[in-house]
């Protein structure tokens, strides 16, 4: 019994602690997006429409045709009724029949090409959206990248763009239709009947009450939703990139729990909105029915009243055309219901869509930019750096160092010192908080961005190559590149090798993300693709760690022998990846700890001597390193002594 009951607890506990995870990552994702509320968000929005502005306004035009010809065919019905049917001439029928058929005809015309330019304008206003976005995207600097959660981005992309897609489609052809119906048949029936007409007006403020609380109720929901969606990009995305990882430690069943959390918690926040909102059909129902009966019964009063009489009062032509009326007025007001459920639903798209669309890179070219990097000297005065505004203690403080054009200086330090930090503002994937960084004796904010990027190739932590062949991801590097250049490339990165042993060679498919090939490959592949673009600068960002030291040192002697005029910046795990550079840092916690070459670091610094003996302790080349260097410190002593003694 015990046993079941602590099975039933820790089971209540896994649970309990599995929602908190959820709570905490739609939470995250809620705060993933720092920018406040966006402002002019039609304004901003309207900026999308730009080749689809002729089809954006044909289609109220055709909209307004179509209504008006729809709002007069009940009025020379009753006209038909009135003198062609109740007075039995022939020729009134004929003639109101002739123009009936030639006004349902046009509007038939109009409504079917207010249809097609409303799809046209919906559509590509769209696609417009999701390029603006996506370029936007391509211009932010790492700190804006930040600020959005991948899973963010993506439902901005998608389910944000289609709902505002949706709900513009409905403005520029329901929206333009409604508002004329109920005016213009409002307009028609007080000429025919203006006491039966006010019943109309009566239904407006019943409907204006219910759909504002309506909106105010439902939209928070909606708002919460989005970021729900955000939460669950996130996941899918994680889990994807790290399918190999989820299958070789079995988690598939905790990943499908976590996706099924967050995809609840849309369902029941769905659930709740749909609730609220459900309650928009019976008032409009309510309103629908009580008009109705109203009319029928004063329209009826009023024709025993007039006799049936054109020039006493009502007809009975004319109650056919105010029921007409009516549910036109009736069916418009339920157009701008359906209307306005829909904007409330897209208003927090539409927010969504304009925090990306308005958010300025914090990387930006100067008013007269410098457009020639002249060598590949780099300077760092007195330079801080924090991720954000709102960051206590700096990532990088007080760094100064001096790298002269051509010379290789290798980068050491535990994890989390700062090592990509500092090299990430060479190229401004970053700006510096504080102080000043020179490239080629100018300051890189002088510089023209893409001129700097050019001059500045870096491979990263993370190797990235994209689906296509192996030529295509190369030239990158440089999509003019010759295809001896590539190969050249792949030489110098010890990649020409294994490619040639790939049966279709440099046209072999790379999958997404070069899942199909190896983590050293992969590196081999992206120093190629950086060498490519022949800069000034070169940074390996511990790209060779998947390498075996063999060729890693093959790699170190290809860059001393092809490219010495290129600055070299090599940060490693490995100390021999970096011993033979010209000048070693030393990091640790933001700052250079400690500069030299090998031997000299050996001697002046404790913690580069013990990464180098750590690494070194079980092998005999390290040992007899080891032995040569102490011996050396003897005989300095020694030589020391005799100039004592002397």
């Amino acid at each position: 019994m015990s046993d079941n009951t602590s099975t039933k607890t820790a089971a209540a506990g896994g649970t309990d602690a599995e929602a908190a995870a959820t709570e905490a990552a739609i939470e995250r994702s809620r705060k993933a997006v720092a920018p406040a509320r966006p402002k002019h968000i039609i304004r901003t929005l309207a900026g999308s429409m730009r080749e689809y502005k002729k089809e954006s306004l044909l289609t109220p035009l055709f909209v307004v045709v179509e209504s008006v010809l729809e709002i007069v065919i009940p009025t020379v019905m009753a006209s038909l009724i009135d003198q062609g049917v109740t007075g039995g001439n022939m020729n009134a029928i004929v003639k109101f029949g002739l123009i009936l058929l030639c006004c349902s005809a046009v509007s038939l015309i109009t409504g079917f090409l207010a249809g097609k330019f409303a799809a046209i304008a919906a559509a590509g206003f769209a696609r417009n959206l999701r390029h603006d976005q996506f370029e936007k995207v391509q211009a932010f600097s790492f700190t804006n990248i930040d600020r959005f959660s991948t899973g963010s981005i993506i439902t901005r992309l998608t389910t944000d763009v289609t709902n505002l897609q949706m709900a513009y489609g409905m403005m520029i052809r329901m929206g333009v239709r409604a508002p004329i119906m109920v005016i213009v048949a409002w307009i028609f029936s007080f000429r025919i009947s203006p006491s039966i007409s006010m019943v109309f007006l009566a239904c407006i403020p019943i409907l204006a009450i219910g759909l504002c609380g309506l909106a105010v109720l439902v939209h928070p929901v909606f708002e919460r939703v989005f970021h729900t969606y955000d939460a669950l990009n996130n996941v899918v995305d994680e889990n994807l990139q790290g399918i190999r990882v989820v299958k070789s430690y079995n988690r598939e069943d905790f990943e499908v729990s976590k996706f099924d959390r967050i995809s609840q918690r849309i369902f029941k926040d769905f659930k709740l909105a749909e609730r609220i909102m459900s309650f928009n059909s019976p008032i409009m129902m309510f309103c629908i029915y009580a008009s109705m009966i109203m009319i029928s019964w004063m329209g009826a009063q009023q024709i025993v009243a007039s006799g049936n009489n054109a020039a006493m009062g009502l007809t009975t032509g004319d109650l056919t055309a105010l029921v007409t009326y009516a549910m036109q007025i009736l069916m418009a007001m339920m157009m701008l219901s359906m209307i306005f459920v829909m904007i409330i639903i897209s208003q927090a798209s539409a927010e969504r869509i304009c925090q990306v669309l308005q958010e300025e890179s914090t990387v930006v070219d100067p008013a007269e930019p410098v457009m020639e990097v002249a060598d590949g000297s780099i300077e760092f005065d007195h330079v801080m750096f924090r991720y954000s505004d709102n960051s206590e203690n700096p990532v990088l403080d007080d760094i100064n160092l001096t790298i002269p054009s051509g010379a290789t200086v290798g980068i050491v330090g535990g994890t989390g010192s700062a090592k990509s930090s500092l090299v990430q503002l060479i190229p401004r994937l970053y700006d510096v908080t504080g102080g000043c960084l020179k490239v080629g004796g100018r300051d890189v904010r002088d510089y023209d961005l893409e001129t700097l990027r050019d001059q500045v190739a870096m491979v990263l932590q993370k190797n990235i190559l994209f689906s296509g062949t192996i030529t295509e991801n190369l030239k990158w590097g440089n999509p003019k590149a010759t295809d001896e250049e590539i190969r050249h490339a792949c030489q110098l990165a010890q990649a020409d090798g294994f490619v040639n042993e790939f049966p279709k060679g440099y046209d072999t498919y790379i999958e997404q993300g070069g899942t199909n090939v190896s983590g050293g490959q992969r590196q081999r592949l992206c120093i190629a693709r950086a060498l490519l673009k022949k800069p000034k600068i070169l940074i390996l960002d511990d790209s060779t760690s998947a390498v075996d030291t063999k060729t890693d040192k093959l790699i170190r002697e290809a860059f001393h022998h092809e490219i010495p005029d290129t600055t070299k910046i090599i940060i490693a795990q490995r100390v021999a990846s970096v011993q033979e550079s010209d000048m070693i840092l030393v990091m640790d916690n933001g700052r250079i700890m400690a500069r030299g070459t090998h031997d000299e670091l050996l001697k002046t610094c404790d913690e580069y001597r013990s990464i180098y003996e750590s690494q070194t302790r079980n092998t005999a080349a390290g040992q007899a390193e080891l032995d040569r260097l102490e011996q050396a410190e003897q005989e300095a002593k020694d030589q020391e002594a005799k100039e004592e003694t002397r």
